[in-house]
């Protein structure tokens, strides 16, 4: 099923903590992303900038509101449900979060071991593509320690992208790299997802990587400010 919005966040609310501790972190967000658009998300420290990529990711329950994601709606989803829903999505976090004792193909082939009716073959042919994709056909038989920060990025790239999601959420990929990595690590990502229509929602802090977006948002004291240009 096709869907016009892929996200759509409704007066969401948030907050840690219990009774005296309780702690809101979002205070009624709405946000409304188009299939196949780009979009990157600021805000300062705290903001709540990654809670609010975990309710959309089906990471996390949502408490108030409505969170719903390539048409499912996630606030009072069942575990099934929200499993579901995180087989359609690709994870990118600022830690490549990659299995030091297994090779880049490897890394990228288990992110396909939940689909049903590939072979051990098949996904391995779709490792190596996705990672010549990304620039490292060369590299597919190298654990973690053998590659640099920006090539261990890409095999996240590669990783996220493989089973060909509709949806990418990304929490500061480019934190830990520098300038020249980060910016192919997201042009690669920005190519492949515009070639497969994947949706983009991009949480991070440099202004560098600000011009891949189709526009941007400001999360800010718990809410969502105007869209911006990218």
């Amino acid at each position: 099923m096709t869907v016009a919005n892929a996200i759509v966040v409704q007066n969401l609310t948030y907050s840690y903590g219990e009774g005296a501790l309780r702690r809101p972190v979002l205070k009624g967000v709405d946000l409304t992303i188009k299939a196949g658009e780009i979009v990157i998300m600021t805000g300062p420290s705290g903001s709540g900038k990654t809670t609010l990529l975990t309710l959309i990711g089906a990471l996390r329950a949502a408490q108030e509101g409505s969170v719903k994601v390539l048409g499912q709606e996630l606030a009072g989803a069942s575990q099934r449900q929200m499993i579901q829903t995180r087989l359609d999505i690709g994870y990118i976090f600022q830690q490549h979060n990659l299995l030091k004792s297994l090779t880049a193909a490897q890394n990228v082939a288990m992110s396909l071991e939940l689909r049903d009716g590939l072979t051990t073959a098949q996904r391995r042919d779709m490792a190596h593509k996705i990672l010549a994709d990304v620039g490292l056909a060369d590299h597919v038989d190298k654990v973690p320690a053998q590659l640099s920060g920006g090539q261990k990025q890409r095999v996240s790239v590669a990783r996220a992208l493989v089973a060909k999601p509709k949806l990418i959420l990304a929490d500061e990929p480019t934190a830990s790299l520098d300038k020249v990595s980060g910016q192919e690590a997201v042009n690669i990502l920005k190519k492949l997802a515009r070639e497969q229509g994947t949706t983009i929602l991009l949480v991070t802090h440099d202004y560098r990587i600000h011009d891949i977006a189709d526009r941007v948002v400001e999360l800010e004291d718990g809410i969502i400010t105007p869209a911006k240009p990218a």
